[in-house]
């Protein structure tokens, strides 16, 4: 039988399939589950950034008029630490729970305070930290380099903080995305032209020690729009992925493996274990693993791992390392040429 043992954000994982951030992971009882259904690793439901805002603003609002402007700013202060609480007690609990790694999520779209509350969940245990950064620019005065911006410095504040893994989740909308990945996983170098003039705790100078993303997830799923014709209202979008949805991240996989210095996990229309055997051929560390858990159910991650140990059966593949990135660009004998071929093979191929 196929050895599915792997190496993600420096964690040993019995196997990569990996339980996604969501509603699955957001109680004790839904993490014991997935390590029960034979998760490799689990990644908490995400803190968002808008929950310790509103709590704070709560805290605020109920103070103004009541005290002066010293005491509200003290009562800010105590949101902050108020508002993340449960999810601290959260990580703590999980990691007693369950033997699988435990990876803490924070959705953030703003670098502030995010370091404090990286250091926390570090405290509490956390084996790792995914940063799911949802920045969806649609102001036109924004340029591409204040969006990129952006994730640099959220990275960059939860990195000077803490000494645990972090890996970014974002998604596929770059201009450059092939530069911008290179740069998010670069490590340790004196700031690059893109962060001179901004500095993080304790820095002067505009001089920073750099620290990459120790892993990419690709993609963030961004909220799927739409528009009900008789209602004539918006409305959301199916929130669940399917197969035909694996091709960007797939070709992402693909372009980036070999050529950046961090783990790459794939998301999104990860259905089946021959969903997962592509990406890893591809070059994916681990796929992670969601929308298919909603419609099946957890324990569809055992049919997933059996399908993945089937296939490398067959194939002759005895561990995962032998089949990784096997038909990424890296390993193509033409990679200058790799996605411009495929794209003629496949509209001259068409009648």
């Amino acid at each position: 039988m196929a050895n599915l043992s792997t190496t993600y954000l420096g964690l040993s994982l019995e196997n990569p399939f990996v339980v996604a951030s969501s509603s699955l992971t957001g109680s004790l009882d839904g993490i014991r589950r997935c390590a029960e259904a034979g998760a490799g690793a689990i990644v908490l439901k995400s803190l968002f950034e808008e929950q310790i805002l509103a709590e704070t603003d709560r805290m605020a609002d109920s103070a103004d008029g009541l005290y002066g402007g010293e005491a509200i700013e003290y009562l800010q202060g105590y949101g902050v630490e108020l508002g993340p609480r449960d999810y601290l007690q959260l990580v703590s609990d999980a990691k007693k729970a369950v033997s699988v790694p435990v990876i803490a999520s924070m959705n953030c779209v703003s670098g502030e305070r995010w370091g404090d509350y990286a250091a926390k969940l570090e405290k509490a245990g956390a084996d790792a930290i995914e940063l799911n950064v949802a920045l969806m620019p649609t102001d036109s005065r924004t340029g591409a380099d204040e969006v990129e911006q952006a994730y640099y410095r959220i990275l960059h504040e939860v990195k000077s903080r803490v000494s645990l893994p972090v890996a970014m989740k974002v998604g596929p909308y770059f201009s450059s995305f092939a530069q911008f990945a290179s740069q998010l996983t670069a490590d340790r170098q004196e700031a690059p032209p893109f962060t001179v003039g901004w500095c993080g705790p304790g820095e002067t100078g505009g001089k920073i020690v750099w620290q990459g993303a120790d892993a990419l997830v690709l993609f963030n799923r961004f909220y799927q729009f739409d528009i009900d014709v008789e209602k004539l209202e918006p409305r959301a979008g199916n929130p669940y992925s399917n197969s035909e949805e694996i091709h960007t991240a797939l070709r992402w996989v693909s372009l980036l493996y070999g050529r950046i210095g961090a783990d790459i996990a794939a998301t999104t229309g990860i259905h089946t274990g021959i969903d997962a055997a592509k990406q890893f051929l591809a070059g994916a560390t681990v796929v992670q693993v969601c929308s298919a858990l909603y419609k099946h159910g957890v324990d569809h991650l055992q049919v997933m791992r059996r399908e993945l140990e089937e296939w490398m059966d067959r194939k002759g593949f005895d561990n995962l390392g032998a089949c990784r990135g096997l038909l990424s660009r890296s390993r193509s004998q033409q990679p200058e040429t790799f996605e411009r071929l495929q794209y003629i093979k496949l509209f001259v191929g068409i009648d």
